[in-house]
Order: structure tokens, then sequence, then C-alpha cells
């Protein structure tokens, strides 16, 4: 960092934060998760302004006569990636057994980084950083959209009291490319009504608009009663 700043080296790298900070909140925003433009900004410039005050209380003396020890400056940046861990860890969620928002804290854990270095004058890493944190966002998007991934849902049925249906929905699972198991199986003993809870997982690079063929044709069967799908 250089010894001393100018207005116009501060105002350079505060406009260079505040863009990098909307370019990547902007796609965040517009796949409407959890931090998006303003709060990715304010954690760009805030991660600038620190860095700033760090390079502004930079001393050239060395340690005073009558102090008995030296500011470390450095522990301010980490001081900050420290906190911003626990922001990154409060945007992740557990969601009907999935993992959600981790892209989301990562995002803001590296726009913090990205603000560090324009605060701190490393204006070619910050551009170089913030042209791969965009490739990475927008540019790979396409690429993970095709992937297969694995994919999930919960099957609940009600039909009448036959041992045979249970195994005969797991059957019909198998044979169209499902990975089936059985959560939970109850009977009413008032009703004889028997309540079977599947979860069916497989991998696609897509999640399906429509209801699955055999699905869709288990309500056809006089022994069940009522079906219902849950996409996770």
């Amino acid at each position: 960092m250089p010894i001393t700043l100018g207005w116009h080296a501060i105002a350079l790298r505060l406009l260079l934060a505040l863009i990098a900070g909307a370019l990547m909140g902007i796609d965040r925003s517009q796949r409407n998760r959890a931090a998006g433009l303003r709060t990715t900004i304010l954690v760009c410039l805030a991660a600038a302004v620190a860095m700033l005050q760090a390079n502004l209380l930079l001393g050239t003396a060395g340690k005073p006569p009558s102090s008995f020890a030296v500011l470390d400056l450095m522990r301010l940046p980490l001081g900050i990636l420290t906190g911003m861990g626990f922001i990154g860890g409060g945007v992740i969620l557990r969601r009907d057994g999935l993992v959600v928002g981790v892209t989301t804290a990562a995002t803001l854990w590296f726009v913090t980084v990205i603000g560090l270095c324009f605060g701190g004058g490393q204006i070619g890493l910050g551009v170089a950083g913030l042209v791969l944190g965009m490739f990475v966002l927008s540019g790979l998007r396409w690429a993970e959209a095709r992937m297969q991934q694995d994919q999930r849902g919960k099957l609940i049925v009600t039909a009448n009291h036959d041992g045979f249906i249970q195994t005969e929905i797991y059957e019909r699972a198998v044979k169209n490319g499902y990975r089936a198991s059985v959560i939970s199986a109850s009977i009413n003993d008032a009703t004889r009504v028997l309540t079977l809870e599947y979860l069916l997982q497989w991998r696609a690079s897509d999640r399906p608009t429509k209801i699955p063929d055999f699905i869709d044709q288990l309500p056809r069967d006089p022994r069940i009663a009522t079906v219902r799908w849950d996409m996770s």
C-alpha cells in the first residue's frame, strides 16, 4: 500500500468497490437470492473502507517512545474476513434435507476480498478477481444447468389395506428409473387405511415440470384413495 493517499485515489478505490459489489449483486438479485444488489455493494464498500482506514493509519515513524506496543493494522482486514464468516454462516440454511445458501455465503466472502483488494490499492488484482468471479457466477451457469444433479421428491399414498400395494408402488418406481425407499408406513385401525410415504431419488439436468407418469396413473388403481407428490 502507498504511504500517502490523495482523495482521487480514495475516490477511485471506493468507486471500483461499488462497481464490483454491484456487478456481483445483480446476478444474485436476478436469481432472487438472499444477498442481493444492496447487500453485496455494502459488503464490498465496507471492506474497501476498512482497508482505506488501515492505509491511512499506516505509520511511517515507527514505534513512539511513549508506546508499549505497535498497532498491527493487518488485524483489521483479518477481523473483517472472520466477521464475514459469521454473516455467511447465517445465510446457509437446511431445508427439507437440502443445504441452501452456500453460493450466497461464498459470494459475500468473495466480494469482501475484492473490496479489500480495491481498498488496499491492489487495483489489478481486484479487477482480475472480479472478472473471474463474474465468470464463475454467470458464465458457468450454463454448464451447471446442463450437469446432471441429484433430484428428490416425496410420494405419499393412502390406500385400502393391502399387503401387496406397498411392494407394487416400489416396483413401479424402480421400473421407471427412480431409487425408492419407504420413509414411513402406518395403518389406521378404525378405517384400515394404509398410509405410505416414499422418498424417490433420480438424476436429471433440470427439475421436472410435471408429475411423473407412473405417479399420475396411481389414482386409477381402485385400491388407492389419495396420492400426493412433493418436490424437494
